[in-house]
């Protein structure tokens, strides 16, 4: 039975509210129950930002997540924030290009991805978001490649120019073990959903 309780966090302006949007409207292609629950820092763009998407196949009385089955945590203030939030067993997708505090809990699987890196590496440093979509739908199997690729396509809409690094994105997450060493000379450009 399907019942998952994911809590994105980072910075501003890294997608978090899209992630959790991209989450929940793939639920919704899949016929789930859902919610989504943003929240903003002060200052949105640079301060901590977070949402909480429920999934379920019952009925949801609750959009707050308190204990989270998994969560992909993009930066140090959100680990240290959300570690705890986590269930026993439950999943933790790690930034790892700007986390360097080390997970505490031994009772999580942990996937380390420099995703931030390998965004720029694709050309394109907003899709980072993309890429952990991408390892949380392989990990989980609640929803595959191809409803993701729906929904990039429905939140692009009159942005299609945006659709193919954000393919390229989830793809590079769902087939990941582990990451090369970036380039240093890789382009950071604008264009994430």
């Amino acid at each position: 039975m399907v019942n998952e309780s994911i809590i994105c966090a980072g910075f501003g302006g890294q997608g978090i509210m899209v992630l959790g949007k991209v989450f929940a409207t793939a639920a919704m292609e899949k016929d789930f129950h859902v919610t989504w629950f943003p929240a903003y820092g002060a200052e949105v763009r640079g301060g901590t930002a977070y949402s909480m998407v429920r999934v379920s196949e019952e009925p949801i009385a609750n959009p707050i997540v308190e204990q989270a089955t998994a969560a992909v945590i993009m930066n140090t203030p959100s680990l240290e924030k959300f570690e705890k939030n986590i269930k026993p067993g439950g999943l933790l997708i790690l930034n790892t290009s700007l986390v360097k505090a080390k997970v505490k809990r031994k009772d999580i699987e942990v996937i380390p991805a420099d995703l931030t890196e390998e965004a720029v590496r694709l050309g394109n440093i907003r899709v980072a978001n993309m890429i952990a979509a991408g390892i949380y739908a392989a990990k989980t199997k609640i929803f595959d490649k191809k409803v993701l690729l729906k929904v990039i396509s429905i939140m692009a809409a009159g942005r299609e120019e945006l659709v193919p690094i954000n393919v390229k994105a989830v793809e590079l997450g769902e087939g990941s073990g582990s990451f090369p060493t970036p380039h240093p000379e890789a382009q950071r450009a604008e264009g994430s959903l």
